[in-house]
């Protein structure tokens, strides 16, 4: 393991007082629930209800920024809709698209959010769905959706952006959207990082560039683990530029249809950027050279979604407040699970009752069902991949697949070695640590 072990700064009130946390919670024998703009607390395991709240939110702010090098390092309360902000002025982005979700103490359906050009996408009143079945100029998708000309109105707010998801719960959760397929995920663009361990040390690890790792890779271990192993206080990130040309279309096909076309889609050479199936609609972005994009739509075919609605659906989905999810959300507070397989993208649709939804080239499904969770489970280990319950009001049946002996013995040495008495996030990525 390769790390610079350093003392607070005293000049950072901000982190001094956070160091003073842990210490104290450290003497104490107590635990700290790590939270930032708490838009993913529903995700992972039950944290101890007992356990007093880190709240990073006050290290915000971007360390610096070389847009030639196409480096940043930002400060793990920063929010998220600020540092995309600053990447847009330069024209350049996120180009995994992490989830936005909602504010904190917001209601997810009513919170307006930043579509994929920072324009603002209506919260919850547009209907991707509708736009899709019916077309970009129907009167039923206009009624369904957010209208053109609305949505085209003035361009970024900053005003009404929501400052809720942050740069340090970004890489803790490791959630990527609609691109991950084609560009990669968090762990991809993670650098290097600061972080707090449970000795109230700030260990920093990696850097700026793609290879500077000497031993173990811990900066881009730190990516999904829910804040287990400590709190994440700085987090340097390679970002890209933004692709000069998107076109999306819109296909009609059955699941299986859809992801055998995908596959055989992924094998060409073609700037297939992203793609969601959903009850019978097949739709794919194209990014890349202007050049390329063109080609490719004319080889796929398919009927033309323009802008800005293209970008909505995208955003709506990056974010999961489409039709599907909101649907999704209705059916939790019913009972039902929202689960999230991820499988082999060349497996068929699975036999199991509930609504699907196929991203990533068939390797991400979106099953909402009222299953048990061993037959969900067991269904997706039948075709070689693992399922996780996204959302669920019960997660007495564990939210992540259970791991084999020698992965839950690595769990917990690095559990032992980073955080020994236990004071972050216990049980929020594995019960009981």
């Amino acid at each position: 393991m390769s790390a610079n072990v350093g003392d607070a700064d005293d000049a950072d009130p901000a982190l001094a007082r956070i160091v003073e946390q842990v210490q104290t919670a450290r003497a104490q024998r107590g635990q700290l629930n790590i939270t930032g703009g708490s838009t993913k607390a529903f995700y992972g395991g039950p944290v101890d209800s007992g356990a007093a709240v880190l709240d990073m939110r006050a290290l915000t702010g971007i360390s610096s920024y070389e847009p030639s090098e196409l480096v940043v390092t930002v400060r793990a309360g920063t929010p998220l809709a600020e540092l995309e902000a600053a990447l847009a002025e330069q024209g350049q982005c996120l180009p995994f698209e992490p989830p936005r979700f909602a504010a904190r103490g917001t209601n997810e359906a009513n919170v307006p959010q930043p579509g994929p050009n920072n324009e603002t996408v209506p919260a919850g009143g547009w209907n991707a769905a509708a736009a899709l079945r019916h077309g970009t100029n129907s009167a039923a998708a206009a009624q369904g959706g957010t209208s053109a000309a609305t949505a085209a109105q003035g361009g970024t707010n900053t005003a009404t952006a929501p400052q809720g998801g942050t740069v340090g719960g970004m890489v803790c959760a490791g959630l990527a959207g609609p691109a991950r397929a084609a560009v990669g995920g968090v762990r991809d663009y993670v650098l290097g990082v600061s972080l707090l361990n449970g000795r109230a040390e700030l260990l920093h690890f990696g850097g700026t560039v793609m290879k500077n790792v000497a031993g173990y890779d811990v900066s881009r271990l730190l990516v999904g683990s829910l804040g287990m192993l400590g709190a994440l206080c700085e987090v340097s990130l390679k970002v890209l530029p933004v692709t000069p040309a998107t076109r999306t279309l819109r296909l009609e096909m059955d699941q299986a249809t859809a992801i055998q076309r995908l596959n055989e889609w992924g094998g060409q050479p073609l700037p297939l950027n992203a793609s969601a199936w959903w009850e019978g609609l097949l739709v794919v972005r194209l990014s890349g050279a202007a050049a390329a994009v063109r080609a490719a739509q004319e080889k796929l075919g398919g009927e033309v979604i323009e802008e800005p609605r293209a970008g909505q659906f995208w955003a709506g989905l990056r974010d999961q407040r489409d039709e599907f999810f909101v649907g999704a959300q209705r059916a939790v507070e019913g009972g039902a699970g929202l689960w999230r397989l991820s499988l082999p993208q060349v497996v068929p649709p699975l036999a199991l009752p509930g609504e699907q939804l196929v991203e990533w080239g068939g390797a991400q499904r979106w099953l909402c069902t009222p299953l048990p969770a061993a037959r969900v489970r067991e269904a997706a280990a039948a075709v070689g991949g693992h399922a996780t319950l996204f959302r669920s009001k019960d997660k007495s049946a564990g939210v992540f697949a259970p791991l084999p002996a020698p992965l839950d013995r690595i769990h917990r040495e690095l559990k032992a070695a980073f955080d020994p008495d236990g004071i972050f996030n216990r049980g929020r990525l594995v019960p009981g640590l």
